[in-house]
């Protein structure tokens, strides 16, 4: 609709520009801050004053005497101080409602990801312990990402790498095997590199309960993996799940060895002559293709660095045909990033195909201060723990409110208040003062209809609500191509605030039948846009607060 348009305008403009001597340029639009200043303006002619070598108001005039407002849905064109200035008809806008009406959830669906099938990884966690808040907000991201692009038209597959191979699960098994001797009263012994949290005692327990003494006289090491993982691995399912993340895959490290995936990596890699042997290890010439040294394959006893099955790992992901790969990693791997680059170049994989996400610190805040201990456990404060202290929608909604790359605080006090404060609050009472409406309505014996046009309602008054509904398709083309799920979160926040103002401007139910079903139209496209907004963040949108 008015993306229609504004593609359309962008396009003869920038033959207007081409027949004035400047080739090249493209055309943007934004939406004035200034409602005065129109629907949407554009910078165009401060651009070409160089080209052009003329005062940017000269060129903006040339531009508008060229162009005819009628054929772009257009009440006026304005130059003001060298910007253009576009206002649309607002009859034109209005009927934006019916068809989102029509669409419903559909509304903003696009096809900008069509012929691409991506893997997003994300979490990826160790199943050596409970999830922490810095997976909390991969596990926001990732699984909003996800959903934001299915949105877009992409075909899209969400995986978990389970990292249930390498010494990580051996210093498990020896973990869980200490705290199984301290149960009947042994000496035992934790070194720096076992797993000290209370999950590891709770697994110790679960084994003595049901197998009694049976492992201090046989061996321990292979059931207590299996035991451990499968535990942990439950556990950290059930914490997801609960937080509304799921994944099309779970993809164990284990199968690469199992499948000879990882030894086949080695192969390849040592055929090709990317290896080299030094000082009894096997490297690999990474500095070749960006990465700042070369790094070690095979350690000089003979176990392999996480580098191997990593790059087996991803041979495999872009031999299953995606198009393209995003992981999401922890800022403590930025410098990992380039020798996996380098690999997948190595294996014959275009690095270019993968991008990699990295998230800042999370900080918690309580009254002001940093809680860095959970009151419950003593530890440190776990995905669980915020879970069941002010629940997943609000932990969703906050995680995913800034940008990826930014520093997060996260302040438990602000989001447990039943207020506008509370930004998570703000949005859902939106929606659900939008349901109470429809209540009102009901009890009052007024049937409501879908409409094919307005008759009664005062545009000047719901323009800015319509033009926000308008900027949803672009939103979410923004939120995919650049993979920024808060632009998605920003939106749902801005157009609640643009429903509270209309809300506090015109009464919605009134004694005209035919007034207030208008109103209760408008009203019935914002509650489709709202829901769905919060859909691909993975909050709910309630009914009653």
């Amino acid at each position: 609709m008015l993306d229609l348009l504004l593609g359309n305008l962008k396009v003869k403009i920038e033959d207007i520009v081409k027949d004035l001597g400047a080739e090249g340029v493209e055309v943007e639009f934004e939406i004035p801050k200034d409602k005065s200043m129109g629907d949407y303006s554009t910078n165009i002619a401060f651009r070409l004053t160089k080209v052009l070598r003329k005062n940017p108001n000269l060129i903006a005039f040339d531009i508008v005497s060229k162009l005819n407002k009628e054929d772009y849905k257009l009440e006026k064109i304005e130059v003001v101080n060298g910007f253009i200035n576009f206002t649309f008809l607002s009859s034109y806008i209005h009927n934006l409602v019916f068809k989102i009406l029509k669409e419903k959830e559909n509304y903003g669906n696009l096809k900008v990801g069509e012929g691409e099938y991506y893997n997003v990884e994300f979490v990826s966690a160790n199943p050596t312990g409970y999830l922490h808040i810095g997976h909390g907000r991969g596990a926001a991201y990732g699984d909003s990402l996800v959903r934001i692009l299915k949105k877009a038209g992409y075909k899209v597959d969400s995986e978990y790498y389970i990292n249930d191979g390498g010494n990580q699960i051996d210093n498990l098994a020896h973990s869980i095997y200490e705290r199984y001797k301290e149960l009947f009263g042994l000496e035992f012994a934790l070194k720096d590199d076992y797993y000290h949290g209370p999950e590891i005692i709770e697994i110790a327990k679960k084994i003595k309960d049901k197998y009694e003494d049976k492992y201090l006289q046989s061996d321990y090491y292979f059931d207590f993996k299996r035991i451990g993982v499968d535990y942990l691995l439950a556990v950290l399912k059930k914490d997801l799940s609960d937080f509304n993340v799921t994944f099309d895959h779970w993809f164990s490290e284990t199968s690469l060895y199992e499948n000879k995936d990882v030894e086949k990596t080695i192969e390849y890699l040592n055929n090709h002559k990317f290896t080299y042997l030094e000082d009894g290890a096997l490297w690999l010439k990474t500095s070749k293709y960006g990465d700042d040294k070369d790094r070690v394959l095979i350690k000089q006893d003979g176990s392999y660095t996480y580098l191997v099955p990593d790059i087996a790992y991803h041979h495999n992901k872009l031999n299953r045909g995606y198009t393209h790969l995003i992981d999401v990693f922890g800022t403590d791997h930025h410098g990992y990033v380039p020798r996996l680059k380098a690999a997948i170049e190595m294996i014959g994989g275009d690095s270019s195909l993968l991008d990699v996400e990295l998230l800042q610190m999370v900080r918690v805040l309580e009254d002001g201060k940093e809680v860095k201990m959970s009151k419950r456990s003593g530890k440190a404060i776990t995905l669980r723990d915020l879970i069941d202290d002010v629940g997943a929608d609000a932990l969703r909604y906050m995680y995913v409110s800034k940008a990826l790359s930014t520093q997060m605080d996260l302040d438990l006090s602000l989001l447990k208040k039943n207020s506008n404060d509370n930004p998570v609050y703000y949005v859902q009472y939106a929606h659900a003062r939008i349901s109470s409406l429809f209540k009102t309505a009901l009890d009052k014996g007024l049937k409501y209809k879908e409409l094919q046009e307005f008759k009664t309602l005062d545009f000047a008054k719901s323009k800015d609500l319509v033009l926000k509904l308008l900027e949803y398709p672009e939103i979410i083309e923004e939120a995919s191509t650049k993979r920024l799920p808060h632009r998605v979160t920003q939106y749902a926040y801005e157009l609640a605030n643009y429903l509270h103002s209309y809300y506090s401007e015109v009464k919605i139910i009134t004694d005209s039948e035919v007034e207030s079903n208008e109103r209760l139209n408008l009203l019935k496209a914002v509650q489709i846009v709202l829901k769905d907004a919060l859909s691909l963040i993975g909050v709910k949108a309630k009914d009653k607060m």
